[in-house]
């Protein structure tokens, strides 16, 4: 080690000066060979993190994303507008980026779901085909969503999509009441901010694209006027929900969606006529949005559900998200230092306080949480701090980066009396750019605690930003058999020239199982979500073939253990000692759709114990639905255990 510390350190050196002199003389092959990395706009004035590792940080959070779509369905679990704006988000990530890996994944949604559906499949209102239905809403969504897919491919059929939706929009345009606005669903019982914000841009949207339009943009820009007109923005200069039956604003919760998608849709016609009375317009808006009082507490943007005694919904969990995807916007056209400040401020805060070891973003992003109303961590919490991190990608797209992970990223330690314990660990580690990357891994870990290796070198060869490279490093982490019971941090620092980035893994030391499902306490024992869900209010379900799974890897020594589970619906919960191999131990025999069947059902686990195997006897506990076909699958509250030694 003596020896080896200053090699690299001349090595890295030695790579840094390479890196230079090369990317100075061919940066203009580079940019003609690669023109959205040449796009030259005026550089960001701000506290911004430097462009590599905000690239980084993006593509972490991205692959976590994408680690939950659901290639069958193609689709994210359960809600079908938040999975078009899912999907939009990791659009944005690839545009800003230049990576462009989850291109088929999106192709495999239009393919797949372009049809029709009864209700129940992929929403809980029937589908009409090409992503419409009676929530106008939502076909709005799906229609910018392929606008995105058709910036980042050029392939009409993604424009010719958001054409027929618009059309088919286009049709609850009404100005025989409240003399204009698009209708919020097909009944036409409301006229409301989100439609009708989302419908300027939308309009916007496909003018700016569509050469020689003036239907669009006419359409837009009444819709503009129409808007500002429409009395829901009120005197302080934020977006209320909607209109009353009377044409006024009804007073509703000022959403951040609503605002963001005000400040969108003025951008995106701005862009279109070159009017700056527009621009002036979406500024007063932004600036209403960060002023006292408004949406952000202690400069971190804040839902009214977020605050510490509420839960947000499925649908709030992503308004933050959407407020910040436009925000960027802002920031990109007006290129104004405060604006810019803000949109860093929420990235930072995001990964500094609402980021857990295996990379899943809350939704509260200042990191606030509670017992009984907890920070949220889910796949729409995920795409929602995502687009900040993205925001946090500078507009011209840096040429190399350089990433980490750690897997499994939240292990758990069951000591036996005596001895020690081995995790092995995966380092990760992703790279783009253009020339080869020569990393040097140094792990950091508690004391009295071992890392093999502790220092090592990784070796890539990126070939652009379009595609990263990726390398592995299997580590092996030894726990002392006295060490504390809590949360303990293994850390690895990944150095290259230029180029840093730091990841971990938050190791649990436990001698007993008791932890409420949905929360930020399970997250250690949830083996494999398995497309199942939580509401964050302490519960989780599996749902038709959905399930999740725990592992418990109980001590050496154990020589009996029993499991209590708090659970309802209709339940299937089996056990393995391989997760491959299935003994069903609970079953419920009847179609439970009330939840009256709640109760705590203890579960003898001792004739499943096998032998110890690195300082464990691990058992994979699995809940699913004993009645796949009707939706409600086994629902779990609480765990805990019981373990003799």
């Amino acid at each position: 080690m003596i020896k080896f510390k200053p090699v690299v350190h001349r090595l890295v050196s030695t790579c840094a000066r390479f890196r230079s002199l090369l990317v100075t003389a061919s940066l203009a092959t580079v940019a003609a060979a690669f023109p959205a990395v040449a796009a030259v706009q005026a550089p960001l004035t701000g506290p911004q993190v430097d462009g590599p590792t905000a690239v980084a940080r993006a593509r972490v959070a991205a692959d976590v994303l994408m680690a939950t779509y659901d290639p069958v369905k193609a689709w994210f679990p359960s809600s079908w507008w938040n999975s078009a704006v899912a999907l939009q988000t990791i659009g944005d990530y690839m545009q800003r980026t230049g990576d462009r890996r989850y291109l088929g994944q999106l192709d495999n949604t239009f393919e797949k779901d372009k049809g029709a559906f009864p209700a129940g499949v992929l929403s809980g209102d029937p589908l009409l085909g090409n992503f419409t239905s009676r929530a106008i809403d939502d076909s709005e969504w799906w229609a910018l969503t392929w606008l995105q897919t058709y910036d980042l491919t050029k392939d009409p059929k993604y424009l010719d999509m958001a054409v027929t939706i618009a059309n088919y929009v286009n049709g609850y345009w009404d100005t025989g009441t409240c003399g204009g606005g698009v209708w919020w669903d097909g009944e036409r019982t409301y006229k409301n901010a989100i439609t009708n914000g989302l419908w300027i841009r939308l309009t916007a949207e496909l003018h700016n694209r569509i050469p020689g339009d003036t239907l669009w943009l006419g359409r837009s820009k009444t819709a503009w006027t129409w808007f500002q007109g429409s009395g829901m923005v009120n005197a302080d200069g934020l977006v209320n929900d909607g209109l009353t039956n009377a044409c006024t604003n009804n007073g509703q919760t000022v959403w951040s969606y609503n605002q963001g998608l005000a400040i969108g849709g003025g951008l995106e016609l701005y862009r279109a006529t070159g009017d700056a009375q527009i621009l002036v317009a979406v500024k007063r808006l932004a600036d209403a949005a960060i002023g006292p009082d408004a949406l952000a507490a202690d400069g971190i943007l804040t839902e009214s559900c977020d605050a510490t005694d509420q839960t947000c919904d499925d649908n709030g969990k992503q308004f933050k998200g959407i407020f910040t995807r436009y925000w960027t916007d802002l920031v990109d056209t007006t290129h104004d230092p405060r604006y810019a400040t803000f949109l860093d401020h929420q990235a930072q805060s995001i990964w500094a306080n609402d980021r857990d070891a295996a990379g899943r973003l809350g939704t509260h992003w200042s990191g606030a949480t509670d017992d009984d109303h907890p920070n949220v961590f889910d796949w729409r919490t995920q795409a929602s701090a995502l687009s900040a991190l993205i925001g946090d990608v500078p507009a011209v797209t840096p040429l190399e980066s350089l990433a980490a992970t750690l897997s499994p990223a939240q292990p758990v330690i069951m000591p036996s009396a005596s001895g020690v314990t081995k995790i092995p660990v995966d380092l990760g580690v992703s790279a783009t750019g253009f020339l080869p990357v020569l990393a040097l891994a140094s792990v950091d870990v508690p004391s009295g605690w071992n890392a093999t290796p502790r220092a090592n070198l990784l070796a890539l060869q990126p070939h652009g930003i379009s595609a990263p490279v990726s390398g592995k490093l299997p580590l092996t982490v030894t726990v002392p058999g006295n060490a504390a019971d809590g949360h303990h941090m293994v850390t690895v620092y990944l150095k290259a020239a230029g180029l840093r980035f730091t990841t971990q893994a938050d190791v649990l030391v436990a001698h007993a199982i008791d932890f409420d499902t949905g929360t930020v306490d399970e997250n250690p024992w949830l083996f494999d979500a398995g497309g199942s869900q939580s509401n964050g209010v302490q519960n989780r379900f599996a749902d038709g073939h959905a399930h999740f799974t725990y592992r418990f890897p109980f001590p050496a020594d154990t020589s009996a253990a029993h499991v209590t589970l708090t659970i309802d619906a209709e339940f299937l919960v089996q056990v393995s000692q391989d997760n491959a191999h299935w003994t069903t131990v609970l079953q419920e025999s009847q179609p439970v759709t009330d939840g009256s069947n709640k109760a705590d059902r203890t579960i003898d686990l001792t004739p499943y114990l096998g032998a110890a195997a690195d300082g464990a006897k691990p058992l994979y506990l699995k809940v699913s639905d004993a009645f796949p076909d009707d939706g409600w699958g086994g629902r779990v509250y609480h765990v805990t255990a019981n373990i003799l030694e």
